[in-house]
């Protein structure tokens, strides 16, 4: 996994970890207002980077991949592991796997694991699969109504369209049935690092679950909503505040 990193002449960590349908370049936006403060570690994620033709296996073999390409760079411990969507699923993973220690760990609109049947599971997968499927082979046009945000441009949609080219179906399928199912205690966890749970204000519904999953399992987390917002529109949109909310910390 290739890890890019910017101050590295700084002495505290932060770790980014981009969601779906992204490379590690979402964070563009945001790099100049922290690497003057802190050293950042952003991985292009397997099946995400456009310089191999890796696939993205689980959250698991992420989470695990990451920590430990983190600790051979004799990364011991980070101010803040933060993840957006799928990004939180690997930070809520590597939290549980406890190799890595953090300060923080902040899921952005993290997805967390269905408690739901089997079956159940499998229907919801196969429909969001098919939705990527679509947008594989419709570019564009499609690619617009698979994205609930109204803010993004012409040259964006035309990012992600190739994001899509790039990316294998294998790595789509992998990508929501891991996100949907990745493999979490079933008893209450509390870890030595405070969790944090960010949501905006117009994914809100779309969260209920992961809302109800965090409370239940991890009831120490800490949750903040931002008003005006959708899914993934931080980095993109309000460098400026995501880059004060980790000053914050």
């Amino acid at each position: 996994m290739v890890i890019h990193e910017f101050g590295e002449q700084n002495p505290e960590c932060i770790v980014l970890i981009h969601p779906s349908l992204v490379t590690w370049d979402y964070f563009e936006y945001v790099i100049p207002l922290l690497e003057k403060h802190y050293r950042l570690l952003i991985p292009a994620l397997p099946g995400y980077d456009l310089q191999d033709d890796s696939q993205f296996r689980s959250v698991e073999q992420a989470a695990a991949e990451l920590a430990d390409d983190l600790l051979r760079k004799g990364i011991r411990e980070a101010k803040a592991i933060y993840g957006c969507s799928m990004g939180g699923s690997i930070v809520l993973r590597m939290a549980a796997d406890g190799k890595l220690n953090a300060q923080h760990y902040i899921m952005d609109g993290g997805i967390t694991p269905y408690q739901l049947p089997w079956i159940l599971t499998r229907f919801i997968a196969l429909r969001d699969f098919g939705m990527m499927a679509l947008g594989k082979l419709g570019g564009e046009k499609m690619i617009v109504k698979a994205f609930s945000s109204t803010q993004y441009s012409e040259e964006d949609l035309k990012y992600v369209a190739n994001i899509f080219r790039h990316c294998t179906y294998k790595t789509h399928w992998n990508t929501f049935d891991s996100c949907n199912n990745y493999k979490m205690p079933k008893e209450t966890m509390r870890f030595s690092g405070k969790v944090h749970y960010w949501y905006a204000e117009k994914e809100r519904k779309a969260r209920d679950w992961d809302l109800k999953y965090m409370k239940k399992f991890i009831p120490d987390t800490v949750f903040k909503s931002f008003t005006g917002m959708d899914h993934g529109d931080m980095a993109l949109f309000y460098p400026e505040m995501m880059a004060q909310e980790f000053h914050d910390l």
